[in-house]
């Protein structure tokens, strides 16, 4: 004020006399400024806050992933031959067993129909001698043996008398030598027909069934063989599910070797995706995990964790399998994964929202005291869970954490604790919700 006065007092009088009042007005008007400014600088800062509390927390992994079939068959068919008739397109859903197409098997039915008269024939000739031509051949060799035995007996009678009647001086010794001789050959004759009858007791019989027996069971094999060469020109499904693909048509020679149907079943699906090594390291078959789909999240399963670290991308793949109910999720599509790799017990969770960045890069929170002040803590972060955190260190349970408000706000400032809105309420509440694992993942972790 003096500094206006001294300027005034080297004004014209009059002029003088004029600017007095405006300075005065100035004076006042800045007064009543600098008041406002100190009540408003003093005046509590509203916050929200909430309070740290012990619980648990899952320690999730997001990532993206790319959906497959949980099952899928490539036909090829085992012969080559033109397509007779198509009975499925694309989009059809099939069963296992189902036929999908015929092909034209004309020259192999032929083939059948010949190996069946072959083999029809080997086993009349397999039944005849088994049961006509080894007994009527045992038969006649018994009666020769049977027939040398009789002729060696009169042989023998006659051999006999003639040396009687020899002795008596009744007859001449060259009758009795042929009556010898004639003896002589009954013998061998009837030695002849008795090792003839055993063969065919023994060997001849048996190896000649063998040998008939061999050439039916050939026949057969290479008739069934036949039948399953025709076989193939049906073409069945091997599995449940949707045609996916199929590049031919009717009439169409499909090149060997080439799929001809693909059939996907889709009723499950897997999604694979390629996790750093330190994180897959936690991860096990069996543990809970959820895939976005068009109805919001499915529950789903880790099914395989792969031993070996991928050398182009040094990640580890992982399938997460998940029931696809209305078949809505496609195969090829990219989603995205939570898996839920632990849980930590007993530990310090505060909403994510109060994490502030520190000038030196660390993590604080600004906790409110029991005199409404506002104090700042540096802090340790664990695992994250959605808008969930874990605090490792800085924060004991019963700490009121600022959740909105925080940002600028100073150490020591004074705070006024607002109830939150009920659209705020409401979200917590959905992200809570949305934080907790599957059914199946509280099944296998048992109760909390």
């Amino acid at each position: 004020m003096a500094g206006y006065f001294g300027c005034i007092s080297r004004l014209p009088r009059a002029a003088a006399w004029l600017l007095i009042p405006v300075v005065l007005l100035s004076a006042c008007n800045t007064g009543e400024e600098g008041q406002k400014e100190k009540k408003e600088a003093a005046a509590p800062v509203p916050v929200l806050v909430e309070t740290a509390n012990k619980g648990a927390i899952d320690h999730m992994i997001i990532t993206d992933a790319v959906l497959y079939p949980v099952n899928q068959a490539s036909i090829t068919p085992k012969i080559t031959s033109p397509v007779k008739r198509l009975l499925v397109n694309r989009g059809d859903h099939v069963r296992a067993g189902q036929t999908l197409l015929e092909l034209e098997t004309s020259d192999l039915t032929a083939a059948t129909r010949e190996t069946q008269q072959q083999y029809e024939q080997a086993q009349a000739n397999y039944e005849m001698l088994r049961g006509a031509t080894i007994p009527e051949d045992r038969g006649k060799a018994q009666t020769d043996v049977q027939v040398a035995e009789l002729n060696i007996g009169a042989a023998q009678k006659l051999y006999d008398n003639r040396v009687a009647l020899q002795k008596e001086g009744a007859l001449a010794s060259k009758l009795v030598d042929d009556a010898r001789v004639t003896l002589g050959q009954a013998q061998s004759q009837l030695a002849l027909a008795q090792r003839h009858l055993e063969s065919l007791r023994t060997v001849s019989n048996r190896e000649a069934i063998r040998g008939a027996e061999a050439q039916m069971n050939a026949a057969k094999a290479h008739h069934e063989s036949a039948v399953l060469q025709a076989s193939y020109g049906t073409v069945r499904s091997p599995i449940n599910g949707i045609i996916s693909e199929r590049p031919v048509l009717a009439g169409e020679m499909p090149a060997s070797g080439t799929p001809i149907i693909t059939v996907v079943d889709i009723s499950q699906v897997v999604a694979r995706a390629n996790i750093p090594v330190d994180a897959a390291a936690a991860l096990k078959p069996g543990r809970p995990a959820r895939i976005s789909g068009p109805d919001g999240d499915i529950p789903a399963r880790v099914t395989v964790v792969s031993p070996a670290v991928n050398p182009n991308t040094t990640t580890v793949e992982v399938w997460i399998q998940a029931d696809n109910p209305g078949e809505k999720l496609k195969p090829g599509g990219t989603v995205r994964v939570a898996i839920i790799a632990a849980t930590i017990q007993d530990t310090i969770i505060v909403p994510a929202s109060a994490l502030l960045n520190a000038d030196d890069g660390s993590t604080k929170v600004m906790i409110v005291m029991p005199d409404n002040t506002a104090r700042e803590r540096r802090v340790s972060v664990g695992v994250r869970q959605l808008k969930r955190v874990q605090i490792i260190s800085g924060l004991q349970e019963g700490d009121r954490v600022v959740t909105s408000g925080a940002l600028g706000l100073e150490d020591k400032a004074k705070v006024a604790i607002q109830e939150p809105k009920a659209e705020d309420e409401d979200e917590d509440k959905n992200s809570d919700e949305e934080a907790k694992p599957s059914e199946p993942a509280k099944d296998q972790k048992g109760k909390k």
